[in-house]
Formats: structure tokens, C-alpha cells, sequence
């Protein structure tokens, strides 16, 4: 039997509202008891952690592996050890691969490798059309069956609204979430930044918040026509979260999540043409940004995601026009998590929930929470450790971020997955 022991360490399950000073007991990948370890619990592999933070594995509702596509260069084995080195335990796998993610057998591989690695758990999401390209369906049903969560058009273009209300109809026949980005392709085509004074200013091709809200605004009307069950990828502005709030007020099952770029950043920090915050959907205004850290309190946003997206030089390093948008943030999303809960003041549990049991809970998985029972899927990290963002302290292939060069506090010291060690700090005890 495989059996370890984490001790004295502070632990936070954002789902139930632990949070104590305690031992956890782990056993055949599950936990086995907090606080006294069970009788006859002997043998066990003992994990010091006093002085660190216990908390649910975070659960990733966006990040591009690279796989299939990237199997010369191993690049699934890079993202899933930045995953676990950032306390990600469970990552949803974005479609927009090459080839696409719109056949079973890639699916299957995609699941086979992921296994076989033994790091992060890994979801696959489907394309919602072949190829992406926006026009023919994909056998939901079959990609469902053969591992997929739920399916997604990623950020390629959906322009055909006929396409969109079949994928509806068939979705809600067959009880099948839909994941949508919302964005007008027509407006916003050409387009690099937020459509407000920067953009203006530098003389950038803008992307108006109308290309968010007209998208927004026929999901509704289709979803009152179909039934359908959508999530909301990476909203964006103010008038797009107010939308998504009336949705639901009407009882509409709509739900969302924000990209942690975006909980942070606004179109000023472009500053003079950086690349690093070309970002799809585009950073936007001051006053889009307060509104989607409002809307993480009152909970109207679901979930925080990474939006991880490796880059490398040759795509990134150009004029901002011409960059590739995305940036890397599996390693990110809990330093930038906690940064969110320290500027804000909001309580440590209430925003780990929002990476961890929340996510969990859209996707529907036994996750994301600490209880006797549950899968031992956990980061231990240390609250107080600083640490300087760069491509020495990233292991994703991807080492283009907003946030290069800047210090955060909160680092993670071991990841479990199961309840094995998928990852362990260098250094740490």
C-alpha cells in the first residue's frame, strides 16, 4: 500500500472552509485522515511541511500542451512539469493543437501520453468543428466517450452563427458542455489591442469591447432557444461581465472565467509596444480590470484560469503588431492568485477557490477540495518564499510573460498527484 504522511503544515481547503494546523494521511492516492493518523497507519513516507501551505491541486480550466504537434520536441512532457511545478494537478488541454484535437484516436494519444508521464492529470477538450475551421461539427458524442470534457472552437473564428446554434442543439440533446470564446470575428478581425486611448495613441489596430458583448449577447438568445449549457472563456471587459450577471439572473446556466493576465493587467501596461502583453482576448481598460476582480468577489466569474500559451523568441520577439498574442502561466497562476488576494485583501481561501474547488466543481470532478476520501491531489507551497520571474525560473518551453523580471511571493515546494510526488522543489526538504 502506498502511504505518506504531510506534516504540520497549514492546511486551506477553499471547498469546505478548513483551515488549520494539521497532518494529512494519504493512502492508495486518496486521503486517508486529517489530523491522527489511522490505526495501523505505519511505513508511511513523511513530508515536513511546517511552514508551508497545504491546499488543493489547482485546477486549470486552459492551457495549450502542444501535443499532438509538438511530440519531437517533447513539449508535453515540458508544459506538464511546468503544470506540476506551478501546484496544477489537473489541466484542461485546449483543442488548437496541430492537428486539432477532432478525432478519438488523438484524443486516445493525448490521454496515453499524458498518463505515461506520471505529472499532471490532463482533460482533453475537443474542437467543436473539424479542423477549427469553423464549419463542420465534430462527433461530440464519440469524443466524449473517448475522454473529452467538453469542447471548444479555442480562439479560432466562429463566424457561421448556424454552425454555433447546431452545436447548441446537439450539446443540450446530449447533455454536452460547450465551452465558447466570445468574440465577433468580423470586428474583431485585424485587430492587436483594446480599442480605447493606448491603442490610439500607438496607432495600433484596435479590437472594440462590441466584439466581446455582440458575441455574448447571441450565445444568450441562442442558449434561450436551445437549452444549451455554455461556459465562457476568458471574458474580458466590464460590459461583457454585466451581460454574463443578467444571464444568469434571468436563469440562464451560464458561467465564466477570466484569464489571471487580465486580473492584473489593463491596455497602460502595453507601455511602449511590448510584446509581452500581446494577449488575446487584448488587455483593456483600467476600468474593464476592476470590474472582473468585482466580479471574482461577488461571483459573477467562476474561475481563474492560466490561458497558458508557450511562445517562443522567433514568434514573440517582433514588432507588437506582428507577435504572436499569449504568454506562459502555469507556473503563474498561484503566485499571481496570491498577489490578487494580498493587493485586494481578499480572504486566502476565497480566492484559492477560484483555482482550485470552483473549477473543479464546472468540470465536474471529484477535485480541487481536501477531505477524508477525496484524491490526494496537493500543493505545498511556501507563502512567504520570493521568487524572480524568468526564463531561469520557468520550465515551460514558453518563457515570454507580462510579468518577466518581476519578484513574486509564493513558491511551491512539492506537488502531489494521487498522492505521489510529481513534483518536489530542488532544495526542498
Amino acid at each position: 500500500m502506498n502511504r505518506s504522511s504531510i506534516l504540520n503544515g497549514r492546511v486551506i481547503d477553499p471547498a469546505s472552509g478548513l483551515d488549520t494546523v494539521a497532518d494529512l494521511h494519504l493512502a492508495d492516492g486518496r486521503i486517508a485522515a486529517i489530523g491522527a493518523a489511522p490505526d495501523g497507519f505505519e511505513g508511511a513516507t513523511r513530508i515536513e511541511a511546517a511552514g508551508l501551505t497545504v491546499i488543493p491541486g489547482l485546477v486549470d480550466l486552459a492551457a495549450r500542451l502542444g501535443e499532438p504537434g509538438g511530440e519531437h520536441k517533447q513539449k508535453l512532457a515540458r508544459e506538464l512539469r511546468a503544470a506540476v511545478a506551478g501546484g496544477v494537478t489537473t489541466v484542461c488541454a485546449m483543442p488548437d493543437t496541430h492537428p486539432a484535437l477532432d478525432e478519438t484516436g488523438l484524443v486516445q494519444m493525448l490521454r496515453q501520453r499524458a498518463e505515461a508521464l506520471g505529472l499532471a492529470r490532463v482533460l482533453p477538450l475537443g474542437a467543436l468543428t473539424r479542423g477549427l475551421e469553423g464549419q463542420e461539427l465534430t462527433e461530440f458524442a464519440k469524443l466524449r466517450d473517448a475522454g473529452c470534457v467538453g469542447f471548444s472552437q479555442a480562439d479560432a473564428p466562429l463566424s457561421d452563427t448556424r454552425v454555433l446554434y447546431r452545436a447548441m442543439q446537439y450539446a443540450a440533446t446530449h447533455g454536452i458542455a460547450l465551452r465558447v470564446r466570445p468574440q465577433d470575428a468580423r470586428l474583431a478581425a485585424g485587430g492587436v489591442a483594446h480599442d480605447g486611448q493606448v491603442a490610439s495613441r500607438l496607432g495600433l489596430p484596435a479590437i472594440p469591447t462590441a466584439a466581446e458583448t455582440v458575441a455574448i449577447s447571441t450565445i444568450v438568445i441562442l442558449m434561450k432557444d436551445t437549452g444549451a449549457r455554455i461556459h465562457l472563456e476568458r471574458v474580458s471587459s466590464r460590459e461583457g461581465l454585466e451581460m454574463v450577471a443578467a444571464a444568469r439572473a434571468y436563469g440562464l446556466p451560464l458561467s465564466c472565467d477570466v484569464a489571471i493576465n487580465h486580473v492584473h493587467l489593463a491596455d497602460v501596461d502595453i507601455g511602449y509596444f511590448d510584446s509581452n502583453m500581446r494577449l488575446s482576448p487584448p488587455l483593456r481598460g483600467v476600468s474593464d480590470r476592476d470590474a472582473i476582480q468585482h466580479a471574482l468577489l461577488d461571483g459573477t466569474v467562476d474561475a481563474i484560469c492560466s490561458d497558458h500559451t508557450p511562445v517562443g523568441n522567433d514568434d514573440k520577439l517582433l514588432p507588437f503588431g506582428e507577435a504572436k498574442p499569449g504568454a506562459s502561466g502555469l507556473e503563474l497562476l498561484l503566485p499571481l492568485t496570491l498577489a490578487w488576494a494580498e493587493q485586494r485583501r481578499v480572504p486566502l481561501a476565497q480566492a484559492l477557490a477560484r483555482v482550485t474547488s470552483a473549477p473543479a466543481a464546472l468540470l465536474g470532478l471529484d477535485a480541487g477540495r481536501i477531505g477524508v476520501g477525496a484524491p490526494a491531489d496537493l500543493c505545498l507551497f511556501d507563502p512567504h518564499a520570493e521568487w524572480r520571474v524568468g526564463p531561469e525560473t520557468l520550465l515551460s518551453s514558453g518563457k515570454h510573460t507580462p510579468f518577466a523580471g518581476l519578484s513574486l511571493r509564493g513558491r511551491v515546494r512539492h506537488t502531489l498527484v494521487g498522492g505521489r510526488l510529481a513534483h518536489t522543489e530542488p532544495g526542498a526538504a
